[in-house]
């Protein structure tokens, strides 16, 4: 039985429905801007310390985007069901930002010796409160928005926002340095996700999921693409507890064949069951999101090595208004260019030529690029890709989803980000140090991109709309 979500009265403002996602793409996009920075330049944390740093918060956030999309389904408070955890996802990014420049004083009042353990900590929770209001932030606009067109350009609206206070911010902090970025943004992320929140009026009984209970098993059906690279995050971490050096090259060496075994029952299966294309789109996504944290937490490195003769303070700006080009093109693509595009062409191929093109910038990046403006022009071209990563997927997903079950849907979802996060983070931050060329980083990101790309090909076209609904699962 296919089930479709009954439509709202009336659609709120658009623009009102994408502030509370991008309030926390502004919390992201200055973490993404700042942290490797701080970290790299202010407290001197060698290139594998910095990934450890950034695998703290997707530790947590596996647990808890499940729990929380589970959650926000069917708890009522605060007037709303999205509304309770956006308004703490919020405030504690900003308080977790305004907490990034002051480390070393807090270890010091912590009586703690060296910055890391206190920077593991308070990265822990900027991570843990972005993943964990990312998936509400989405999820409400699907619950008051209809299938197709209105919800379409509901998320296209949040990413042209988020995108573009994320420009702002990086524009910003290339103009005032990142320091003033990082006091800036907490009042901005406050003003932008508490006040539209507070004002966003959710239907308590539409669409209710009282019917359905948790079921472990379809979070472990839909997730089960991801077990190659869970594997290798488990190992690490252990091998790490015990003081063991892991034999880093050859593991993600095995890893990445385990993933191609995996890949083939999974994208060759046949069928329209919601564990099917459910496993498909994990796949396809959790490749992207590989490609995509090779830049952001290895761009500062890189550029140590490739711009050796930049100045703390000109890395940063150099690295920012790459960010800013990136953003700014991520922000308009979808509005201007991926949009129109899903009107004349299935979603899933667009996303696919966006991802290519994407996959070219990143091997033009670790191959050639020597020099600030080579690196901005190629970090624009690969903005296409970053505008259709966070936009057309949740469309197409959210389409498609039982509507009772959307945030825990989404939130298994959203493992396809930090499961690859911490693949990163611990398996590339390890190999980093023994690369010669930390270009190669790239060239990895690129080969992710290609590979995504061709995995989106798989999702099967649907006979009745341009999204179908996935069969229902009961409890």
């Amino acid at each position: 039985m296919l089930l479709t979500q009954p439509k709202p009265a009336r659609m709120p403002p658009a623009v009102l429905l994408g502030l509370p996602a991008a309030a926390l793409g502004v919390a992201l996009s200055v973490q993404v801007s700042v942290l490797s920075w701080l970290l790299a330049t202010r407290y001197g944390l060698a290139i594998d310390q910095i990934g450890m740093v950034w695998a703290a918060g997707p530790i947590a956030g596996i647990i808890g985007q499940v729990l929380v999309g589970t959650w926000s389904d069917r708890v009522w408070w605060l007037g709303g069901r999205r509304r309770p955890f956006l308004l703490v996802s919020v405030s504690a990014s900003a308080a977790a930002l305004l907490a990034l420049p002051h480390l070393d004083m807090i270890a010091s009042a912590l009586g703690v010796a060296g910055v890391i353990g206190v920077a593991i900590g308070v990265t822990l929770l900027l991570d843990l409160a972005v993943n964990i209001g990312l998936n509400p932030a989405r999820a409400i606009i699907a619950d008051l928005t209809a299938e197709g067109r209105e919800r379409s350009i509901g998320f296209v609206w949040m990413q042209t926002l988020s995108g573009g206070f994320s420009v702002a911010a990086y524009a910003f902090g290339a103009w005032a340095g990142n320091l003033a970025l990082v006091m800036i943004a907490p009042p901005l992320i406050l003003a932008l996700g508490v006040i539209p929140t507070l004002l966003l009026r959710e239907q308590r009984g539409a669409p209710g999921a009282r019917g359905l209970t948790f079921d472990a098993r379809l979070v472990i059906a839909c997730a089960a693409p991801l077990g190659p690279m869970a594997a290798l995050v488990a190992l690490l971490l252990i091998l790490h507890g015990l003081g063991i050096k892991a034999p880093i090259a050859a593991l993600m060496a095995f890893t990445g064949l385990a993933v191609l075994l995996a890949a083939v029952p999974t994208l060759g299966a046949r069928g329209d069951d919601q564990r099917i294309v459910m496993r498909k789109v994990v796949m396809a996504h959790s490749f992207s999101w590989l490609g995509a944290y090779c830049l952001f937490i290895f761009l500062t490195p890189f550029l140590q090595q490739r711009m050796p003769a930049l100045g703390a303070d000109e890395l940063g700006r150099v690295a920012a208004l790459g960010l800013l080009s990136f953003n700014a093109v991520g922000a308009l693509a979808p509005l201007v260019l991926l949009g129109p595009a899903t009107r004349r062409f299935r979603r899933a191929h667009v996303h696919a030529a966006a991802l290519l093109l994407m996959a070219l910038s990143f091997a033009a990046i670790g191959l050639f690029v020597a020099s600030p403006p080579a690196l901005w022009l190629w970090l624009a071209i690969a903005g296409v890709g970053w505008g259709a990563m966070v936009s057309l997927p949740y469309a197409i997903l959210s389409d498609r989803a039982d509507a009772r079950q959307l945030g825990l849907l989404l939130g298994v979802f959203n493992l396809a980000i930090v499961v690859p996060q911490l693949v990163a983070s611990l398996g590339l931050g390890a190999l980093a140090p023994m690369l010669a060329d930390r270009g190669t980083i790239f060239l990895i990101g690129a080969a992710s991109f290609a590979a995504s790309a061709l995995a989106w090909l798989f999702l099967p076209p649907l006979p009745s709309a341009p999204d179908q609904k996935f069969t229902a699962t009961r409890p």
